[in-house]
């Protein structure tokens, strides 16, 4: 990786502060915010080999929604975990993120000081609520791991516990941007023993990340489907074409739109309802993928074929915003965003002053992106270091950041094979 920012007498988030206790004052005020959003959404918990589990461990949870770290919370009633929070999470409000225990980190970074900060916690007795998706599932279904969580779990020693929701992602769907509004359907989680202090400590790295990944399959649409849960809301299919960019009966990209129930190719006019149970169906001619996830999987296979033939590329002006802490973001003008098969390729000029972030294909497992993030209004893929964030946002419309996310992490499967 190489760099070169702008911004240099800016101060930057510090990722190496110890995570100080968790405000007692505080705690009760938690609770009351969230319980109330759990009983709303007639939320059920299963227990499973809980019985005894005391802190400190760790806890690994799936992400689809805001409301994963409410029902987190409750499952943990009465103790208070820590957690991991990007650092977008702490802008305007830097102070009350670290009294309510969370800490901060950048994502897709190899850092160091989180290991720190996570043990300095376990060692007070305490539990630590890590998302080791780093990001919101796209279409409900899980997301890599990194394949560094089996070292971290045998460097910590403590019990492993899972917590896995079901139906937050349908609920409030990603791609219906940075602030989808919930249905309050009633969604379950599973909050699981996965691993004792005698599992982390004598199982190899090997297993213990094969049980995690297993432990962290799931599919929100399937279980819409077999629990017959349905949604009625008229603007379900809304912004449906952010995850599903290519249309499968024309083949072409970035020409998909959504509104309302329907999905539709504004190439060759082929159209798709959303059901109320979350199914696609063709209102004319051939449905091809009546489950989302089987379609975004189609766009991934297709992905990867561009990659084996040596030929993806993603080529485009792009505004950038940096957030080098809590602040807020700070505008650093127009830069040239390449992602091609060495990787991501990131040049800008600020005040006069070159600058530029390279990030090779070989060491990033994934990336971050957002659709309609709040302020800009755009989609955006935000490239991390250790010292800074850039969200940068493509002009135009030949772009999908859903190919960019499934590109980088083909990319990485494909150079580490």
């Amino acid at each position: 990786m190489s760099e070169f920012f702008p911004l240099q007498d800016v101060e930057r988030f510090d990722l190496k502060k110890v995570p100080p206790r968790v405000k007692w004052y505080l705690r009760p005020i938690v609770w009351l915010l969230c319980f109330p959003v759990f009983w709303l959404h007639r939320s059920k918990i299963r227990r499973i080999g809980m019985k005894g589990v005391k802190p400190p461990y760790l806890l690994l949870c799936n992400h689809n929604a805001f409301y994963d770290f409410m029902v987190a919370t409750v499952a943990t009633f009465p103790h208070q975990p820590y957690y991991v929070v990007a650092v977008d999470g702490f802008i305007g409000r830097e102070k009350l993120m670290w009294g309510v225990g969370c800490f901060g980190k950048r994502k897709f970074t190899n850092d160091l000081s989180l290991i720190r900060n996570i043990k300095a916690i376990l060692d007070r007795g305490k539990i630590v609520a890590l998302y080791a998706e780093a990001r919101y599932s796209l279409c409900g279904t899980n997301a890599v791991l990194p394949e560094s969580l089996g070292k971290m779990v045998k460097l910590f020693k403590v019990p492993v516990v899972t917590l896995i929701t079901k139906g937050h992602h349908v609920d409030a769907p990603f791609w219906q941007g940075s602030d989808p509004k919930s249905k309050m359907l009633k969604t379950e989680a599973d909050f699981k023993l996965l691993l004792t202090a005698e599992d982390a400590q004598n199982l190899s790295v090997e297993e213990i990340n094969r049980r995690i990944n297993e432990a962290y399959v799931y599919d929100d649409f399937k279980w819409q489907k077999d629990n017959h849960v349905r949604i009625r809301a008229k603007d379900r299919a809304r912004a449906l074409h952010k995850v599903l960019y290519k249309c499968p009966h024309c083949g072409k990209e970035y020409r998909m739109d959504s509104h309302g129930t329907i999905l539709e190719c504004k190439a060759c006019g082929h159209k798709w309802e959303m059901t109320e149970y979350g199914e696609l169906k063709a209102l004319e001619g051939e449905t091809y993928y009546s489950h989302i996830p089987d379609w975004y999987e189609w766009e991934r296979a297709c992905v990867r074929k561009e990659v084996e033939d040596g030929t993806y590329k993603l080529d485009v002006q792009c505004k950038v915003n940096s957030l080098p802490n809590s602040k807020g973001f700070i505008n650093i003008g127009d830069a040239h965003l390449v992602h091609d098969m060495t990787g991501f390729h990131l040049k800008g000029n600020y005040e006069g002053k070159d600058w530029e972030l390279e990030q090779p294909a070989k060491g990033l497992y994934s990336v971050h992106i957002e659709y309609n993030y709040i302020g800009e209004h755009r989609d955006c893929v935000d490239l991390n270091t250790l010292t800074d964030t850039l969200y940068c946002f493509p002009y135009g419309e030949d772009f999908a950041v859903t190919k960019v996310a499934l590109a980088t992490e083909e990319l990485y499967k494909y150079l580490n094979k």
